[in-house]
């Protein structure tokens, strides 16, 4: 892992360097020791898999509040995603802010997203699976959600989704006092 860019403050972007022979690569997605090296303590907790079966899937944008807070370590396995990070940390110098990275199978790489932001993707290719590890697990009562198309952040994804759960379509405009307070 060779970090190549921080977007948002805390937010890191890694280039991932699979080693080739004639078996073909492998490829580390998550090292502690390197993470740790460059000051996050990132102990997963969980590990998802998420498997899109169309081009133009949207999921979330997903994050959880208070003590379930996660940090997220994100890489597409197969595919490729416009993926987004939206900072709703209420200190933060970057708060409403997002940054959108096109992430690709072809051209590894695994993005670190702070506890307080917001995630979700567009897959932009058929067959598109993604792998995170997560710092806290899933806690229901804490999940929240941001509308990919909210008006407060205007978000602009590469093309509307084809696919989109009634959850993330039903999510509601934003507003501090139900999207932040734990």
């Amino acid at each position: 892992m060779r970090e190549v860019d921080r977007p948002l403050p805390g937010m890191r972007v890694f280039d991932l360097e699979p080693r080739q022979d004639e078996r073909g690569s492998f490829t580390r997605l998550f090292c502690r020791a390197t993470l740790a090296e460059l000051g996050f303590e990132c102990g997963a907790a969980q590990s998802n898999l998420s498997r899109s079966i169309r081009a133009g899937t949207l999921r979330g944008l997903h994050y959880q509040l208070g003590d379930a807070a996660e940090t997220k370590l994100v890489t597409v396995v197969a595919g490729a995603v416009c993926d987004v990070v939206l900072d709703l940390r209420p200190y933060s110098p970057s708060f409403g802010q997002h940054v959108a990275l096109h992430l690709d199978a072809a051209l590894p790489q695994a993005v670190l997203i702070p506890a307080g932001c917001a995630h979700g993707f567009l897959t932009t290719e058929d067959a598109t699976t993604l792998l995170y590890f997560t710092s806290h697990p899933h806690a229901p009562v804490l999940e929240r959600g941001v509308r990919w198309d909210d008006p407060a952040f205007r978000i602009a994804w590469p093309e509307d989704p084809v696919v989109l759960s009634h959850k993330d379509r039903a999510l509601p405009d934003f507003d501090p006092r139900w999207h932040l307070a734990a």
